[in-house]
């Protein structure tokens, strides 16, 4: 969910920051179990500029890897860090399959692993080189969400593949996806609201922004800081809608809870 991260240009926006940080690391206690999200250190990272992408993985028993999606992520801004819009297309695959099989495949011979799931966030910089942000195994597949997204696209179920050691064929299954755009959008609560003063968000309008929802999971605010995730299928000349969405706060969705005098 993009917690805790920031990017810092100068000594002010840092001290914003760590003030941030302990607002918002004491908001989210106790969510979830340390093992997922540990609030005890943070890691000071050097801020790689370039496109940005997320794939998932695997291993097989031969150590050899398999890319099981490429999700590009795409930001409203540079200064934007939220996780809100990731997309996948036959072009962004294309583009990539071959490198990024060869990127992944040098971590695993460094690390000699074998049967082995992965979430990996890469970059691609300006000079071509690629750069590892984090190659996470507890993050395969997300929260059900990036597995699910080949599924929806694709037509394929990555766990199952994983666990059956089945690669994807994928001039089979990228045929008729041309200038299509699959996306997984996650509409963390970026309205500057606390949840306990929001009386109702507004999911009808939400879609109505969308030409193609191929499906949308509400998720409790109240105990998440986050509305829901919405998988769509949109045209290439339609990307307009996603980018309203990716710069949108989401204040146009939700009603405030009446105060009483």
């Amino acid at each position: 969910m993009s917690m805790g991260v920031y990017k810092i240009s100068n000594f002010e926006e840092w001290v914003n920051a760590i003030e941030s940080i302990i607002a918002e690391t004491a908001q989210v206690k106790g969510l979830y179990p340390e093992a997922v999200f540990n609030a005890g250190s943070f890691i000071i990272e050097q801020c790689i500029n370039g496109e940005e992408f997320a794939l998932d993985a695997y291993y097989n028993s031969n150590g050899e890897p398999v890319i099981l999606n490429i999700l590009k992520h795409i930001f409203s801004s540079y200064a934007d860090v939220s996780d809100r819009v990731y997309i996948s297309s036959k072009e962004i695959i294309e583009n990539n399959l071959k490198e990024f099989t060869n990127f992944v495949d040098k971590i695993g011979k460094l690390a000699g692993l074998k049967n082995f799931p992965v979430h990996i966030e890469l970059r691609r910089d300006r000079y071509s080189v690629l750069l590892p942000i984090e190659v996470n195994p507890m993050r395969f597949g997300g929260w059900c969400t990036t597995p699910d997204m080949s599924f929806m696209a694709y037509g394929f179920n990555p766990y199952l593949y994983y666990f059956s050691q089945k690669k994807p064929d994928w001039s089979k299954l990228l045929k008729g996806k041309e200038k299509k755009l699959f996306s997984l959008i996650v509409l963390d609560n970026s309205t500057g609201i606390d949840a306990a003063d929001i009386a109702s968000f507004n999911y009808e309008k939400l879609l109505s922004g969308f030409e193609k929802p191929m499906e949308f999971r509400k998720i409790d605010y109240r105990q998440y800081p986050i509305f829901g995730f919405l998988f769509t299928e949109t045209r290439e000349d339609k990307f307009s809608e996603l980018k309203n969405i990716l710069s949108s706060d989401l204040n146009e969705f939700i009603s405030i809870k009446t105060k009483m005098a």
